[in-house]
C-alpha cells in the first residue's frame, strides 16, 4: 500500500496559490477513501471580497464527460444499445456513421463543434443556446477521419451522448444525472446548469494573468453531456471517495469506464469513457481536465496508490500541473530528468495528408512542437530524434520529419518549408464558401497586412489576423473563442488550377481538420 508523505504534500499545497496565480481556487487529496488535504483560497468575487470556500460549486468543466459516460452505462447494457437512434442526429451525414462507443471514446472522426463556432461567425462572449448546438452537430457531413482509426478531442461527441440518453429514456439529462450519478456517488449539491450565464453560488470566472490583472470572464454558452455539470470541492472529494469505496466492484461505474479500450485496428487507446488513461512520474492515471472562459480543473486518480487529486481554479492557469504536482509530492515521485535545450530543431513543416503545418523550436527546455491545440516539449534524445509526453515522437531524416502520436493512433510524414516573411494576398482577396460545414468566409489585405472574418449561423465573427508560412500557405491565430480552450492556430492553404488561377482554399486546425471553401466568389 502507499506511503503518503503528508510533509511534502503539505508543502505543495502551500505553495499553490503563488505557482498558480488568480483570483481563487480550491484543492484536495482523497487517499484509501478518506480526504487528507482540502484547502481553498482566494475570492470567488473579487469585487464583492466574497471568499472562495470548499462548498461553493464552480463549473468542472469536461470533467463531466465520465459522468454522462457513466450514466450511459449504468441505464443501457452496453453503448450500442443506442446506435440505432444516433443517424436521426446526424441526418446529413455521408458515408459510415461511428458507433456510440466510438462517441464515448473520442474515436468518432467528427469536426469538434466548439471548433467549428469560430468558423460560424461566433462572437467570443456570443450567445450559444441549446438548439444550437442540436443544429451545428447536424450539419456534420463527413469526419475528418474513418470511425475508430485514430483520437480527436470533440466535445460534440458527449453532446450527443447526452441527447441519445434523452431521446431513448424520455427524461430530463439533468435530472437523471443527479438521480442516477451524483446522489448516489454522495456529492449533495452538485447538479447541472447548462446555461453559463448562470453565476451558481456567486463564483466569477476570470480571464487574464498576474501580469495584465484579471477581469471577469463572460460566457453564454449552453452545454450538457460535454460539460455544464457544476460542484463544489467538497461534492468532488466525496466522488473520489466513491470510486474507491467501489474500487473491487468489476461491475461498478468508474471500473466499467476505466477499463482499457482499443481503436479499430486493435491498437491500445489512452482514452475512453470520458477518461484519459496516462502515466505520470511513474504512476497510471485516470483523470480528466476542462475549462470554459474563467475556470480550469483537474482531477486524477491513482488507483494502484488509492489516491485521487482535485484541483479547480477561477481563472485559466494549469489545474492539470497543479493536480500532477500535487500527486508527485503525495508520492514521493522521483523528480524529472533535467532538461536540455533544443540545438538545430527550429522548422516549418507540413503534413499533407491532415493539410496542416508544423513547426518546431529550439527552446531552453527541449524542442517546442506546434501542432495540436497547444504547444508540446519534448526532450531531445538524440541530433535526430526528441521524445515527449505520450510516446509523442519527433525523427528528422533530411527534409522530412516523422512525428509519431500513439494516444491519436496518429503518424505523420511531414516535408520541410522554406518560411515566408512576407507574401502578397492581393489575388486570394475575396469571399469563400463552404459546403462542408454551410459557412462563408472573407480575406482582406491593405497595405502588408492580411486579416480574416468568419460567418455562418452564429453571426459575423470579428476579424482575425493571418499571417504567411510558405507559399500558398497561411496561418490564421484564433486566441478567444467559446470555448476556454480556443483550437489555436488554423491553417490555410491556397488551391490553384494549373494556370495558377485560385480556385478555393483548405482550412483547418486539429480538431477540426480539411475543411474545404470555394471562391473568391464575384461581388
Amino acid at each position: 500500500m502507499a506511503v503518503i508523505d503528508l510533509s511534502a504534500l503539505d508543502s505543495a499545497l502551500d505553495l499553490l496559490p503563488d505557482q498558480y496565480r488568480g483570483p481563487g481556487g480550491v484543492a484536495g487529496v482523497v487517499h484509501e477513501g478518506r480526504v487528507i488535504a482540502r484547502r481553498a483560497w482566494g475570492h470567488a468575487d473579487m469585487a464583492a471580497r466574497l471568499p472562495m470556500t470548499a462548498t461553493r460549486r464552480m463549473p468542472i468543466c469536461s470533467i463531466s464527460k465520465q459522468m454522462t459516460c457513466a450514466l450511459l452505462l449504468d441505464l443501457f447494457s452496453t453503448p450500442e444499445a443506442l446506435d440505432p437512434l444516433l443517424p436521426d442526429l446526424l441526418p446529413n451525414f455521408r458515408g459510415p456513421l461511428p458507433t456510440v462507443a466510438q462517441l464515448c471514446h473520442n474515436q468518432s472522426g467528427l469536426r469538434d463543434y466548439w471548433a467549428l463556432t469560430v468558423l460560424h461567425g461566433a462572437a467570443p462572449e456570443g450567445l450559444f443556446t441549446e438548439q444550437d448546438g442540436r443544429t451545428l452537430l447536424a450539419q456534420a457531413r463527413s469526419g475528418h477521419f474513418a470511425p475508430g482509426a485514430q483520437f480527436s478531442y470533440c466535445n460534440g461527441n458527449f453532446r450527443l451522448l447526452a441527447e441519445l440518453i434523452q431521446r431513448a429514456t424520455g427524461r430530463d439529462f439533468g435530472a437523471l444525472l443527479a438521480e442516477r450519478i451524483l446522489r448516489p456517488a454522495g456529492m449533495p449539491s452538485a447538479q447541472l446548469a447548462a446555461d453559463m450565464r448562470d453565476r451558481v453560488d456567486q463564483v466569477i470566472g476570470y480571464e487574464g494573468n498576474d501580469e495584465v490583472g484579471f477581469l471577469p470572464a463572460e460566457s453564454a454558452i449552453t452545454w450538457f453531456g460535454d460539460s455544464g455539470v457544476v460542484a463544489s470541492l467538497d461534492d468532488m472529494l466525496a466522488w473520489e471517495a466513491h470510486i474507491d469505496a467501489s474500487r473491487a466492484d468489476a461491475a461498478g461505474l468508474y471500473s466499467r469506464i476505466s477499463a482499457p479500450v482499443t481503436f479499430a485496428d486493435g491498437m491500445p487507446a489512452p482514452y475512453g469513457y470520458g477518461l484519459r488513461r496516462y502515466r505520470h512520474a511513474g504512476h497510471a492515471l485516470t483523470g480528466h481536465g476542462g475549462g470554459v472562459r474563467g475556470f480550469c480543473s483537474f482531477r486524477l486518480h491513482v488507483a494502484a496508490a488509492r489516491l485521487s487529486v482535485v484541483v479547480i481554479f477561477n481563472h485559466e492557469a494549469s489545474a492539470m500541473r497543479a493536480a500532477e504536482g500535487l500527486m508527485t509530492a503525495a508520492l514521493s515521485a522521483p523528480p524529472a530528468a533535467a532538461a536540455e535545450p533544443g540545438q538545430g530543431w527550429d522548422g516549418l513543416w507540413y503534413d499533407h495528408d491532415n493539410d496542416l503545418f508544423l513547426r518546431t523550436r529550439n527552446v531552453p527546455d527541449g524542442v517546442r512542437l506546434h501542432y495540436a491545440v497547444s504547444p508540446a516539449t519534448l526532450r531531445p534524445v538524440s541530433a535526430t530524434r526528441a521524445e515527449g509526453p505520450g510516446g509523442l515522437v519527433l525523427d528528422r531524416a533530411g527534409d522530412t520529419l516523422r512525428m509519431t502520436r500513439p494516444a491519436e493512433n496518429l503518424t505523420v510524414s511531414a516535408s520541410h518549408l522554406h518560411p515566408l516573411l512576407r507574401a502578397e494576398a492581393g489575388d486570394i482577396v475575396g469571399r469563400y464558401w463552404s459546403d462542408e460545414i454551410g459557412a462563408g468566409l472573407v480575406i482582406e489585405a491593405r497595405d502588408g497586412a492580411a486579416s480574416i472574418g468568419f460567418d455562418g449561423m452564429l453571426g459575423v465573427g470579428p476579424m482575425e489576423r493571418m499571417y504567411p508560412l510558405a507559399r500558398d500557405l497561411w496561418v490564421v491565430t484564433s486566441r478567444r473563442a467559446m470555448d476556454a480552450a480556443p483550437p489555436g492556430e488554423w491553417t490555410l492553404r491556397i488551391r490553384r488550377t494549373e494556370d495558377g488561377a485560385v480556385a478555393g482554399l483548405t482550412l483547418g486546425c486539429l480538431l477540426a481538420r480539411a475543411i474545404p471553401y470555394h471562391g473568391p466568389m464575384a461581388d
